[in-house]
């Protein structure tokens, strides 16, 4: 500031001085004072010497200061290109002037011509960003509205179906009139940490449903032994038929194994690992939940390989089946067909579990077997939660796939001879 003052002054000084030397130059020579004219002349001369070589060194100092700019704006493209988070920088009408690397390729910006363009033109040319675009243009006018440091959590899908979130940052600049300068976005991607946090939720619910069914399962297993014993004597009594008692003894044992089943949320249980066959495993299922079937008006297709042989915990995955089967009839209100498959793939058994229901919302699918999420009223939210830590114990997997309105698969891969 104090050197453009300081020029201004000179330049006053300089103009006004040859100003009123070309005047007595011009007089001089009028009157015809040959000594004057020549002396005059030699002056301006001087004068003109003197105001080129403040040119030439002002043009020095400038050029100077322009290699020096050049320099700055170099470290900081540098700066911007090397960061791993999305930057950009916009005018005060929001055009985008410079964007980085990470955001080029973020908003798949490579071969499309972006500067001097708000998100609004921009969202034109990227269809698949539109909706993300057109977000960023109000959160900006908020910014500036609000005039000062921004900060906020903005998500949104890319190409690949993966959802992005990031942590966002703006910085809105103004002139010293009030003016808008420009605008300077920093987004650092928080999607792992995200993903990082949802693990821990779920970890914290999970411990939540350990203490509860330890609680439970001691509530069930203390009347469960009572019935048990009753049972026993009345069969000894010639009450009940050997088939019946053998039946009621076998399922009294088998939801005594679901209690302790429960236990193995909080901590890990001893398992009977025996070698069985999935087909009569599967078929015992389809025979116990047959009578509900028929008032359901259900019917079951099974088509099981009998050469589908894996070392498992028998109780474990009769519980795990009956989870699988009965949500399947409770998703089919007015009736159908259930599909059980059991095949062998390569060093797998896949079982896999097909209904005629009403499907489960792709928002919906995602949450599947969390702990305290049902699609039922009454539902509690936790069989298929156990039903996925049994399939686990067993190193095997589960997979779902549904569409509203045509019903759900439900794929379970168990290695054969898991442990």
């Amino acid at each position: 500031m104090r050197n453009h003052r300081i020029s201004k002054i000179f330049w006053g000084v300089f103009f006004f001085i040859l100003l009123l030397d070309i005047g007595l130059l011009l007089y001089n020579a009028f009157q015809q004072k040959t000594g004057w004219y020549i002396g005059n002349t030699i002056f301006l001369l001087c004068l003109l010497s003197g105001m080129i070589i403040y040119l030439i060194n002002r043009f020095f100092f400038l050029y100077k200061n322009y290699l020096a700019l050049e320099e700055e704006e170099e470290k900081w493209s540098l700066l911007m290109q090397s960061t791993p988070d999305f930057m950009c920088f916009k005018d005060g009408k929001s055009r985008w002037k410079k964007v980085n690397q990470f955001g080029r390729k973020l908003f798949q910006l490579d071969n499309i011509d972006y500067y001097g363009k708000t998100d609004l033109e921009l969202a034109e040319l990227v269809p698949f960003f539109k909706e993300g675009l057109n977000t960023c243009y109000l959160s900006d006018e908020v910014v500036w509205k609000n005039g000062k440091i921004t900060r906020a959590e903005e998500s949104f899908v890319v190409p690949s179906g993966e959802l992005k979130s990031f942590d966002v940052i703006k910085i809105p600049l103004f002139h010293e009139n009030g003016t808008r300068k420009g605008l300077l976005t920093i987004g650092r991607d928080i999607t792992q940490q995200k993903v990082a946090e949802s693990i821990l939720i779920k970890r914290e619910k999970l411990s939540v449903v350990g203490e509860l069914a330890a609680g439970i399962a001691h509530e069930i297993r203390n009347p469960l032994t009572s019935i048990k014993g009753l049972m026993q004597l009345m069969h000894e009594a010639g009450n009940v038929s050997d088939q019946y008692a053998k039946v009621m003894i076998s399922e009294i044992d088998r939801i005594n194994q679901i209690a302790g089943g429960l236990l193995a949320l909080s901590k890990p249980q001893s398992k009977e690992i025996n070698m069985v066959l999935l087909n009569e495993i599967l078929q015992y299922v389809i025979n116990i939940l047959q009578p509900e079937a028929l008032l359901k008006d259900v019917q079951f297709n099974l088509n099981a390989d009998s050469q589908c042989k894996i070392e498992a915990d028998r109780n474990g995955l009769i519980q795990v089946f009956i989870n699988i089967i009965k949500n399947a009839m409770d998703a089919m209100p007015t009736g159908g067909i259930i599909t059980v498959q059991c095949k062998k793939v390569m060093d797998k058994v896949h079982v896999i579990v097909s209904d005629q229901g009403r499907g489960i919302p792709p928002e919906r699918l995602k949450k599947i077997a969390e702990p305290f999420f049902t699609l039922k009223e009454k539902g509690m939210g936790l069989g298929l939660t156990i039903s996925q830590k049994i399939i686990q114990d067993h190193k095997g997997s589960f997979e779902f796939y549904s569409q509203e309105g045509r019903g759900t698969d439900v794929i379970i891969k168990l290695p054969c001879g898991a442990s």
